[in-house]
C-alpha cells in the first residue's frame, strides 16, 4: 500500500504503518493536553497497545491462512484498524471458516489472559463497571478486546463476521448464492445502522457506510470470479502486445508508453519472460535515474504468469492482489500474450451486452 512504512516483519510477512497512522497519534497528544505528560504518554500507551492487539488479530489470520496453503503479501495498519492482505481468500468453505474466525479468536484469548491477571492480581473489577474510558489500563485492554471480537463478528461484509456468515452459508448452497445472501443481510444491517445512527449517534451512520460498500464489493467480486470461472485466459488475452529487453534502455519503454495504451510490460530474454516492468516503477526510475537506465535493472522479477488454458476467475484474484495491472500469458513456456484488468472489464461488458 501506498504511503506505508514497513515496521518490521514476523514469519515472514511485512508489517507495514500506514502514513496516516500518524494522524491518530497527534489526535490522541491533542486530546490529552491538561492530563500532564504522564497522561498524554498513558494515551499513546493505549493506543499503541491497541493496535498491538490489532496486528495479532490480523496475524491470526495470516498464520491460519498459511495452515492452508495461502500467502499473507502483508499486513498494514490503518486509523481504522488492520488490514491482512492474502493472496486469496479460501473458497472452501470451512477453511474460510476458520481463517475468518482466527482474528476474533486472538482477541479472546488476550481478553481471557488479562482477565487471567486481574484475577491473580485482585484487581478485578465487575463487568458492568468497566468501559474503554474507566478502569485500569489492563481493564480497557481487556475490554477493547472484547470490543474489537463484537465489532468483527457482525455478520456483515467486511468484517470478520460476514465471512464467517458466507463460509456457513456455503456449506449449504454454491458460493456466490452464498456471497449474496450474506452480503444482502449485511446491508440490511447497514440500513439498520443508519436509521438509528440518525436518531442517536452519527458515528453509526459512518459504520453503515463502510459496511454497505464492503457488502457490495464483496458481492460484485465474487460475481465476477464466478462470471469469468469458464472462460478460458486464451479467450480474453491480448495477442497484439509490446515486450522490451533486459539490456535496453528505459527510453525505449517510454517511447511505448507514449504511443501504444499498454502500461506494463513483459521483459523477455531469449524467448523466455524474465521480467514485468511495471508503469510505476518506470515513472520512479524515469525521476529518479533517467532514460539512459537499463530495464533489467529496475524491473521486477517477481511476477505473476498464468498458462492459456487457465481460467479466467483464477487470474483474476492474481491481478486484484498484485502490483501489476498485467500477467504474462505462457503456453508451453513461451510468451503468447498479456491479461489485463482493462481487458477483463471489456470482456465482462462485451458478455454484458450480448445477453438478450
Amino acid at each position: 500500500m501506498k504511503w506505508s512504512w514497513k515496521i518490521g516483519s514476523v514469519t515472514g510477512i511485512p508489517i507495514y504503518v500506514h502514513s496516516t497512522f500518524v494522524l491518530i497519534l497527534l489526535w490522541v497528544v491533542w486530546t490529552s493536553e491538561g492530563e500532564g505528560l504522564f497522561g498524554t504518554l498513558t494515551s499513546l500507551a493505549f493506543i499503541l497497545t491497541l493496535f498491538t492487539c490489532v496486528v495479532l488479530h490480523e496475524l491470526g489470520h495470516a498464520l491460519t491462512a498459511g495452515h492452508y496453503g495461502i500467502k499473507t503479501s502483508d499486513i498494514t495498519l490503518l486509523p481504522i484498524g488492520g488490514v491482512a492482505r492474502l493472496e486469496k481468500m479460501p473458497e472452501e468453505p470451512r477453511q474460510e471458516f476458520w481463517v475468518a474466525v482466527a482474528g476474533p479468536a486472538v482477541n479472546v484469548v488476550i481478553a481471557l489472559m488479562l482477565f487471567a491477571v486481574l484475577l491473580i492480581e485482585g484487581k478485578y473489577q465487575p463487568t458492568t463497571s468497566m468501559s474503554i474510558t474507566a478502569g485500569s489500563f489492563l481493564e480497557r485492554i481487556m475490554v477493547i478486546n472484547l470490543v474489537l471480537v463484537l465489532f468483527n463478528m457482525l455478520p456483515a461484509f467486511p468484517m470478520d463476521g460476514g465471512r464467517v456468515l458466507r463460509a456457513v452459508l456455503a456449506m449449504r448452497m454454491n458460493y456466490a448464492k452464498a456471497t449474496q445472501v450474506a452480503a444482502t443481510i449485511g446491508q440490511g444491517m447497514a440500513l439498520l445502522f443508519a436509521l438509528v445512527g440518525l436518531r442517536y449517534n452519527a458515528f453509526l451512520v459512518f459504520i453503515a457506510l463502510f459496511v454497505w460498500i464492503g457488502a457490495s464489493q464483496e458481492a460484485g467480486a465474487v460475481q465476477m470470479r464466478s462470471a469469468l470461472s469458464d472462460i478460458p485466459v486464451a479467450q480474453a488475452m491480448i495477442t497484439e502486445f509490446h515486450a522490451v529487453t533486459p539490456d535496453e534502455p528505459l527510453s525505449h519503454a517510454v517511447s511505448l508508453t507514449l504511443s501504444t495504451a499498454q502500461k506494463d510490460f513483459p521483459v523477455v530474454e531469449m524467448g523466455i519472460v524474465v521480467g514485468v516492468l511495471t508503469q510505476a516503477e518506470l515513472f520512479r526510475a524515469l525521476a529518479n535515474d533517467g532514460q539512459g537506465i537499463l530495464v533489467g535493472s529496475i524491473m521486477d522479477r517477481n511476477f505473476e504468469t498464468a498458462d492459456s488454458f487457465e481460467m479466467l476467475g483464477s487470474v483474476m484474484q492474481r491481478l486484484q492482489s498484485s502490483q501489476c495491472s498485467m500477467i504474462p500469458v505462457l503456453r508451453a513456456g513461451a510468451l503468447v500474450g498479456i491479461v489485463t484488468t482493462d481487458n477483463i472489464s471489456e470482456l465482462l461488458s462485451i458478455q454484458s451486452a450480448m445477453k438478450p
